[in-house]
């Protein structure tokens, strides 16, 4: 039998030591099509468009058409980004235009999917915002439609395509850690600015609105394996926002488990990291917050710091329509894929359903 006393850094846990060595050339930064430049057309010009325009003017992109309800929204949008455009006052000349190729709807779901439906069928490949829909059984049906009329139907899933996510997916898909066992995220800021606002009145704002985020990560990251989620919502103290602003969700699935943790009332010391444990290895970032992260690869070989370019605004905006001209260009099935998509909100509606019946909910993919 082992004796305690002689192997006492094992039992304190110490780490080992690592050298430094280069970090990998990886493919991180916003997919671009090698020549394919369609025009796209924007339907709703609220508050996020500005970061889809700005990327879009940043890529080379053009913008052909805005629609607003309120047209002088949308005529201010493009006196900023794409002077060009034409204010159109009905979406459907968007769909009906045939120069266009490609449409960014970016309403609020209950308003979106019928519109996506629409230019679904008059042949346009979309790009919706995010959340895809609010309910799975209309996701499917718009994911169907797509594929019968050969288009592609993408989600605005930003996030993966921040500069440290998008490095730390393309390790995973490098086998440089080997078979992920374990993700933790945990998300420190200031979200108090909300209330009041429109924002204030989203049932479920933290665990939903925002964590979709990375609920969407995850899945990324493990790809689609059968798992279950305990989650739950609590108000913080001296709040004074309406909904609440902290929530966890823990998750087991196929060989490991993660946890996510939003503590959306923290007034000072904002903080967000991510950890990626493998069978080989494993990823690690950290930062003050969602735009300024440092990643870290360890494994037997060394640790490995690579120097990041780009921020998540409005990098993850470039990324999502980027992916989406990369398939079209290759007919390929984009890696932000409505399909895919399906499985991010599946775990993410399983976290709201679990936060109100204060069960673990089992999820089959």
């Amino acid at each position: 039998m082992m004796d305690a006393a002689s192997d006492t850094d094992t039992y304190a846990g110490k780490a080992a030591e690592f050298v430094e060595i280069p970090a990998p050339e990886l493919p991180y930064k916003p997919p671009m099509p090698k020549v394919y430049r369609p025009k796209i057309g924007l339907i709703g010009t609220g508050g996020i468009s500005a970061s889809h325009l700005d990327a879009y003017r940043t890529a080379g992109w053009e913008v052909a058409a805005l629609w607003n309800r309120t047209q002088a929204k949308a005529k201010v949008k493009a006196a900023e980004y794409c002077p060009a455009a034409r204010i159109v006052g009905d979406w459907r000349d968007i769909l009906t235009n045939p120069q266009i190729d490609v449409v960014d709807i970016t309403l609020h779901p209950e308003h979106r999917a019928p519109i996506i439906e629409a230019a679904l069928k008059a042949g346009k490949h979309v790009l919706s915002q995010k959340p895809f829909v609010s309910d799975l059984k209309v996701g499917a049906k718009l994911v169907a439609l797509a594929e019968a009329n050969n288009v592609f139907l993408a989600v605005n899933q930003n996030g993966r395509w921040s500069p440290h996510f998008s490095w730390m997916r393309a390790a995973l898909k490098a086998g440089l850690i080997g078979n992920v066992i374990s993700v933790h995220s945990a998300v420190h800021w200031d979200h108090s600015w909300t209330a009041g606002t429109p924002f204030d009145e989203v049932e479920d704002l933290i665990l939903y609105d925002f964590g979709i985020h990375w609920f969407d990560a995850l899945t990324s990251f493990i790809g689609a394996r059968d798992c279950s989620v305990y989650a739950t919502a609590t108000y913080a103290s001296e709040q004074l926002n309406k909904v609440p602003l902290l929530a966890q969700a823990l998750v087991q699935f196929d060989g490991g488990h993660a946890s996510l943790v939003f503590d959306g009332a923290v007034k000072t010391g904002a903080r967000d990291t991510t950890v990626i444990c493998g069978t080989n290895g494993m990823l690690t970032s950290t930062g003050s917050d969602l735009s300024t992260q440092k990643v870290t690869l360890t494994t037997l070989d060394g640790v490995a710091q690579p120097k990041l370019e780009g921020q998540w605004f409005n990098d993850g905006f470039q990324g999502a329509m980027g992916a989406l001209l990369v398939a079209i260009e290759t007919r390929k099935e984009p890696e932000n894929s409505a399909k895919d998509n399906l499985h991010s909100l599946k775990l993410t509606f399983a976290a709201r359903q679990s936060k109100e019946s204060q069960k673990a909910i089992n999820i089959k993919v």
